[in-house]
């Protein structure tokens, strides 16, 4: 696996996880990744690697709102809200 060296090495294996090989998931997850993680409190950093354990199934249920993400819901909500901004930001 190489690593790109825009990615600070702290933050590889985080960007490598992020990548779960489902678009929908890509295009919320590394994006926030790259751009909000490391502006994170240490607990949120933490919240959101546990996130990253869970199933891609589970994860796109809660990131489609499909299902309620139960504690998890206030970092789903906060991905949801950095996609948004990205988006009206490009229009």
């Amino acid at each position: 696996m190489a690593q790109d060296s825009r990615i600070p090495g702290d933050l590889q294996k985080i960007y490598w996880r992020s990548r779960r090989g489902m678009l929908e998931l890509d295009l919320l997850l590394v994006p926030f990744t790259l751009e909000a993680y490391a502006g994170l409190s240490p607990a949120d950093q933490l919240r959101y690697r546990q996130l990253l354990e869970c199933e891609d199934q589970d994860l796109f249920a809660w990131l489609m709102r499909r299902e309620a993400a139960a504690d998890r819901q206030p970092l789903i909500d906060r991905i949801l809200a950095h996609n948004s901004a990205r988006s009206e930001k490009a229009d």
